[in-house]
Parts: C-alpha cells; sequence; structure tokens
C-alpha cells in the first residue's frame, strides 16, 4: 500500500494543477523537491514543452550552504533564464508542496530576479 504522505500530496496536486496552466507567454513555473536537491522548470502546458529548467544538482554555486540556500540560488538561476527568453510572468505550480521553507525560498528569489507571479 501507498505511503499516505505521498497519496496526500498526489492529491494536492491535482487540486492545484486544475486551476494553473501555463502558456508560451505566461508558462508555468514547477518546483520539484527531493531529499536532497530542488530543481524549477519552465513549461509550456499547450506544447507540453520546457521552456528552461534550473537545479541545484549543476549548479556550482548551489552547491554551498545549506538547502534553503540552494532553493535561492535555483530561484535566481530560472529567473535569469527567464529573462533569456523573454518571459516576466509566470503562473507557480508548488507542486504539492507546502509554501514554506525551500519552495518559499525558491519563489521569492525568483520574484526578486524579475519574475512576476
Amino acid at each position: 500500500m501507498a505511503n499516505r504522505k505521498v497519496l496526500r500530496r498526489a492529491k494536492i496536486k491535482r487540486r492545484i494543477r486544475k486551476k494553473v496552466f501555463g502558456t508560451s507567454t505566461i508558462p508555468r513555473l514547477s518546483v520539484f523537491r527531493s531529499n536532497k536537491q530542488i530543481y524549477a522548470q519552465l513549461i509550456d502546458d499547450l506544447t507540453g514543452k520546457t521552456i528552461a529548467s534550473s537545479g541545484s544538482l549543476k549548479n556550482e554555486e548551489a552547491g554551498k550552504g545549506n538547502k534553503t540556500a540552494q532553493a535561492t540560488v535555483v530561484g535566481k538561476g530560472i529567473a535569469d533564464k527567464a529573462k533569456e527568453s523573454g518571459i516576466e510572468n509566470v503562473v507557480f505550480d508548488r507542486n504539492g508542496y507546502l509554501y514554506h521553507g525551500r519552495v518559499k525560498s525558491l519563489a521569492e528569489s525568483a520574484r526578486e530576479g524579475g519574475l512576476k507571479f
């Protein structure tokens, strides 16, 4: 039987994805958080393509500091990549995670980097 925590997050994720939809002009900023890393993607849901992505695994600066600091670096990285692609506005998809800790620091640093959501 599946873990209750996993099922709860899947239920929340479905509820969020009913309302959040990304286009090519206003893509969806999706966050994935594992135990050690954090990743962010800009997704165009009309075509099903990823426009830009950033993660703490391949980012040299993100390797330093705690996990919240890693999330801050990833947020700035995704904001920079979005600006290169000519994107200013996004819709935020927290992917079933609580808006707290690493997810919050990623979102705030993306806002500081120039993204609007």
